[in-house]
């Protein structure tokens, strides 16, 4: 079953107030107040001094089970979230893999899935690894076992890629992550995914029907992730979101009649991230969620209210939708 073996996140030290991007952004002062007061955005991460392959190589840097292994990453997946990351003919996700000494292994992006291509791209190469053990010699013993390693970060480097009208303001960060197709803990019991492309428009026509279908439709995906679990919401410890901002997941937990102080909404501080909440401006909604469970009953490496042995924790994951929602 797919499991996480590590993961690694960078987030920049620099913290860039709301108001100070006012003048490079256009927003005007009740759109400033909009995003502090209201959504709960007081400031971004930025790292100017660093490259969009800088970024990338300091959340492996974060690896540690890494370091040695090499030679068992089979798979590099970039889940990016925005449709273009760089200037052509630059490509980051090559050079990052010269650098960590993965030249050997298949890399490819997975893309044009939004805030949802982190879930998409564990689920990819999952199910990758999974193929070749079924087909070769190597299997669950923890020394040969191939993995797969999962990069996401973006940098903030157009208009577009900085905020999104009234709805949040992008940060910058990078995260990675170690995935292998058995494990004994972190394990994913589900996936689940939804396209809306009836909302596929530059035009803004339907975004009055999206305002009214956000919410149920990722309230759907995130029941259908727990269906295939066999969980129900009891069992969830705790909703890792892709916080766009606060106002959304409130009312995602009025409708799920589902606790608050359950769900992590830490996005007062640091805007949305790329890599840790990552969103993105294509035009077509996507919302994916995942069920995550731990196997061991002790230690666990954080808690949350309510927590208790093998209590299971509920990854989400969702699209911005396109333009206009305010949530």
């Amino acid at each position: 079953m797919t499991a996480l073996e590590a993961v690694s996140v960078y987030l920049p030290s620099v913290r860039v107030p709301i108001e100070s991007l006012a003048g490079p952004l256009g927003l005007t002062d009740m759109q400033v107040k909009l995003f502090r007061r209201f959504h709960g955005l007081r400031e971004v991460g930025r790292d100017p001094d660093a490259s969009l392959e800088a970024l990338l190589l300091k959340a492996a840097a974060g690896l540690d089970a890494l370091h040695g292994q090499e030679h068992r990453v089979r798979y590099v997946l970039y889940a990016r979230t925005m449709p273009v990351v760089g200037p052509y003919p630059v490509n980051p996700l090559h050079e990052v893999c010269h650098t960590l000494g993965l030249g050997h292994a298949l890399a490819f992006t997975v893309t044009h899935q939004s805030c949802a291509s982190g879930l998409l791209a564990i689920d990819i190469a999952g199910r990758l690894l999974a193929a070749d053990a079924a087909d070769g010699p190597d299997g669950p013993d923890g020394k040969t076992e191939p993995l797969a390693l999962i990069l996401s970060g973006e940098k903030a480097f157009t208009r577009e890629a900085q905020v999104f009208a009234d709805t949040t303001v992008f940060g910058e960060g990078a995260s990675a992550c170690l995935v292998s197709a058995f494990g004994a803990r972190d394990r994913m019991l589900s996936y689940a995914s939804s396209v809306r492309g009836d909302f596929d428009s530059d035009t803004g026509a339907n975004d009055a029907r999206l305002q009214r279908e956000y919410r149920p439709s990722l309230a759907g995906v995130m029941r259908q992730a727990l269906d295939e679990a066999g969980l129900t919401l009891d069992d969830i410890r705790v909703v890792l979101p892709h916080n766009v901002n606060l106002v959304t997941w409130q009312r995602m937990c009025l409708l799920l009649k589902f606790p608050r102080d359950r769900v992590v909404l830490e996005i007062s501080r640091p805007a949305v991230m790329f890599s840790v909440r990552t969103c993105s401006p294509t035009t077509r909604p996507r919302a994916s969620a995942a069920c995550c469970s731990r196997a061991t009953a002790t230690s666990p490496r954080w808690s949350a209210p309510g927590a208790g042995p093998r209590s299971r924790r509920w990854c989400s994951s969702t699209k911005r939708p396109s333009r206009g929602d305010a949530r």
